[in-house]
């Protein structure tokens, strides 16, 4: 699949809110659509980016999506764009990896973070989309709490997360699409070794 083209494609048939043209635009000048997911965990390659946030509209449509009462528009912003804080996040650069087999040190490219606007993880993808077009309530609580357990503030026991969960089931069907496919659909050949 191409990811890439899948993404823009998605993006034109289902975002037709004021200002996602600019915001497809500027996307197009970031490193977005060749930037990896993770520096080493699920898609830690080239384009794995793109690779995520479709997979994860993928999983939130065929699984959570109900016709009755949720939105097209709203699925599709938040699973192609929650993850919009790793535009321009990841920097590539090598490094000396000894050769198992040989017993020699070589040289590996590798993906490092470099990160320009240090504002946070899902808080950091709801700013830059708003800099272009404006967000329902569910669809910011969504792209915010994405990270569920794994948010730094919802590990010190904050209890926004669980009110967030509460009010606006956009945010936990994204939150569970986005572990499915990070945890499942992307396995990285580091988890299938540590897993099975």
């Amino acid at each position: 699949m191409n990811y890439d083209e899948e993404f823009r494609r998605i993006f034109r048939e289902n975002i037709k809110r004021t200002g996602a043209n600019e915001l497809l635009a500027w996307l197009e000048t970031t490193d977005f659509f060749t930037a990896p997911a993770s520096t080493k965990f699920h898609c830690a390659h080239e384009k794995g980016l793109v690779q995520h946030s479709v997979s994860v509209y993928q999983v939130l449509m065929e699984k959570h999506f109900e016709a009755e009462t949720d939105d097209k528009e709203s699925f599709a912003i938040c699973a192609l764009l929650h993850d919009l804080c790793k535009a321009e996040f990841y920097k590539s650069s090598m490094r000396n990896v000894k050769n198992e087999i040989t017993g020699m040190w070589e040289r590996q490219p590798f993906y490092m973070i470099e990160d320009r606007f240090p504002f946070g993880h899902g808080e950091k993808s709801v700013f830059l989309i708003e800099r272009f077009m404006r967000l329902k309530t569910c669809e910011a609580m969504a792209i915010r709490w994405h990270m569920a357990g794994f948010d730094d503030s919802a590990k010190g026991g904050s209890f926004s997360i669980s009110l967030a969960y509460e009010k606006y089931s956009l945010a936990i069907k994204l939150a569970v699409s986005d572990l499915e496919s990070t945890y499942i659909k992307e396995k990285s050949p580091r988890s299938k070794t540590l897993h099975g």
